[in-house]
């Protein structure tokens, strides 16, 4: 056996301890549990005439309907909260993989019921919830980590587009019809079409639609990039955006959550400047006397005058 100098077993006596300690240290961290998080259960919600907001679940994935088809799904405060409150019990219910997002009756939603909502937007405030709640627009802390599938038919305007806009894969009936029409109201997209839109079609594309107030088809959607798949049927809509829906959950979780995350990366620091200030900007002109002739044009049937003032 050769000789080792008692400098060279010491040396590789520390590097074998260190080795070792490096181990338990890292065994030590995996089994650590990670922070708690809030763990809830996202409850059925049986379709009913008094019922805004339906959740079916159907395993590791929930159906999420708007449902107040009397006035084409707009969306009251009081809907927008329970929306919002579905939203984090499905972003915290560790069964749930992935959300579908659907309308009910003959559209997706036409956007933002304006004499429900008019007072609270003036006022620069949005209805207190008991109990938590996540923006179903991403424009607020917190946002989610898992993903969201949006099905549209019918008609899909303003908030309504806005929240197709805010998902992670949208599938359209060949029925939809699009639309940002807010300028022609003395209002304009302040639910982030004017920094998704332009993101996901392009500064032409998204100010074609928004500067006019023009609707726009499902295979013009499909055309700019915002529609990933359409369906001949509001019926197979939705069949494929849940088959979409199955095909995530089967994936991996932690794998899923990562790809948003990353993503997210890059897309929320370019975006959360122009996002944090639609609230105030949107409010601001629910005050102008445009704002005021377009519901008076609106509610007399006649073609607004516009003052800029």
């Amino acid at each position: 056996m050769p000789n080792r100098s008692p400098k060279v077993v010491g040396r590789r006596a520390l590097l074998k301890r260190t080795a070792l300690l490096a181990v338990a240290a890292t065994a030590r961290a995996q089994g650590q549990a990670p922070p708690a998080e809030p763990v809830t259960t996202l409850a059925d919600a049986p379709l009913g005439s008094s019922v805004t907001v339906t959740v079916e679940r159907r395993g590791d994935i929930v159906l999420v309907g708007l449902n107040r088809p009397f006035i084409q799904n707009r969306l009251d405060p009081p809907t927008r909260t329970r929306l919002a409150e579905a939203f984090y019990q499905y972003e915290h219910d560790p069964s749930l993989r992935a959300l579908v997002l659907f309308g009910h009756g003959e559209h997706f939603s036409r956007g933002i019921d304006v004499d429900a909502s008019q007072a609270a937007i003036i006022a620069g405030q949005r209805p207190a919830s008991t109990a938590p709640t996540l923006d179903p627009l991403g424009n607020s802390e917190p946002r989610r980590s898992k993903p969201v599938v949006v099905v549209a038919h019918g008609d899909t305007w303003n908030l309504g587009h806005e929240i197709y806009l805010a998902s992670d894969i949208r599938v359209a009936a060949a029925n939809t019809r699009f639309g940002q029409d807010e300028n022609t109201h003395g209002r304009f997209p302040g639910g982030g079409a004017t920094v998704r839109f332009v993101r996901e079609a392009g500064w032409g594309n998204a100010m074609r639609y928004m500067l006019t107030g023009d609707h726009w088809s499902a295979e013009e959607s499909y055309r700019m990039g915002i529609t990933q798949q359409i369906a001949a049927t509001p019926e197979a809509a939705l069949e494929a955006g849940t088959a979409m829906a199955r095909t995530i959950a089967a994936c991996a979780p932690l794998s899923i959550k990562a790809t948003l995350a990353s993503a997210h990366q890059y897309v929320d620091p370019v975006e959360a400047d122009a996002l944090s200030k639609l609230g105030a900007q949107y409010s601001a002109l629910y005050r102008t006397g445009d704002f005021i002739e377009g519901r008076r044009a609106e509610a007399e049937g006649r073609p607004p005058r516009y003052q800029g003032k």
